[in-house]
């Protein structure tokens, strides 16, 4: 840490904490690590059964894909993409879907406006749109659609843990419970991203990080399923922010598992989703099968 300027956040200065939470840096080669998304999506989109360009959200006209298991009555997992909520897509995160459906899960792949087009506010109701869609069975035969997984990295991992907070108000998806959640590198506490460069496309007030700060708003019961996980060749504050959350949600007894990663980074640690046998999709399947599953209504 610099010695030349004042903390702004606990312990860090303006440099130090923008180093913390600039993901990018934290690898030799962004570039080659995304490529390798492109490459491992392209794969799935190849080979496996899939339909494209579901509109989930009529307000905003997103969409998402479904790669769809082969028996009927599948399991679903929801996966949520990264990229600080202001880049990548549903079509570069494809290739979540080659480690599940091997194993009889189905895998739904979303988009949302990205920032600074969208809030933070526009970008989790989409979120939760998406995972209300899939919930009711729409345009989803053949899966099972209660109750249903969700999974996420870095800012997907943070709209994860605002698809299981407090405070949805009359969802039926949140009354009935999301049975597992797989956060990979989240980030739960937006408080210190004020602080840094992500905040000029942010623009989060003090108010604003509160409200939709998973951390912040922890229900005091919850039948999900937490499974928590950060390379250990992540940043410090990314480390931290794992380990809080994980801690805070199992306040009251709510289950929680933490997958240890010690030499994976910030992007390698999602793209182990690719691998059927990678101790990430064993532990995500694992607790999929422990939920009762019904017909889709669709």
């Amino acid at each position: 840490m610099s010695s030349q300027l004042p903390p702004i956040y606990k312990a860090y200065d303006s440099i130090s904490l923008d180093r913390e939470y600039n993901a990018r840096e934290s690898v030799p080669s962004f570039q080659e690590e995304y490529d390798r998304y492109i490459e491992a999506s392209l794969r799935a989109k190849q080979t496996l059964k899939a339909q494209s360009d579901i509109v989930y959200d009529l307000k905003s006209g997103e969409k998402l894909d479904i790669y769809r298991a082969s028996a009927d009555n599948a399991p679903l997992f929801l996966w949520i993409h990264g990229g600080y909520w202001r880049s990548s897509s549903k079509e570069d995160n494809a290739f979540v879907a080659l480690g599940l459906v091997p194993h009889g899960v189905s895998v739904a792949v979303m988009n949302y406006t990205l920032a600074p087009i969208a809030s933070l506010d526009e970008i989790v109701r989409q979120v939760r749109a998406a995972a209300e869609f899939l919930h009711n069975g729409s345009g989803s035969q053949n899966i099972a659609a209660t109750p249903i997984a969700v999974g996420g990295s870095s800012a997907g991992g943070h709209l994860v843990g605002m698809l299981i907070a407090e405070g949805w108000g009359g969802s039926s998806v949140a009354a009935q419970g999301i049975g597992t959640a797989l956060t990979l590198s989240g980030l739960f506490d937006l408080q210190p991203l004020r602080y840094t460069s992500v905040n000029s496309w942010l623009s989060l007030n003090e108010e604003d990080a509160i409200r939709n700060s998973p951390i912040r708003n922890i229900p005091s019961n919850s039948d999900t399923h937490l499974i928590a996980s950060v390379g250990g060749r992540e940043t410090s504050e990314f480390r931290r922010q794992t380990a809080d959350y994980a801690a805070a949600w199992r306040t009251g007894g709510k289950a929680c598992d933490i997958v240890a990663m010690p030499n994976y980074n910030h992007f390698d640690i999602a793209l182990s989703l690719s691998d059927p046998d990678s101790p990430l999709v064993l532990e995500l399947v694992r607790s999929i099968r422990r939920w009762p599953t019904s017909s889709s209504p669709g």
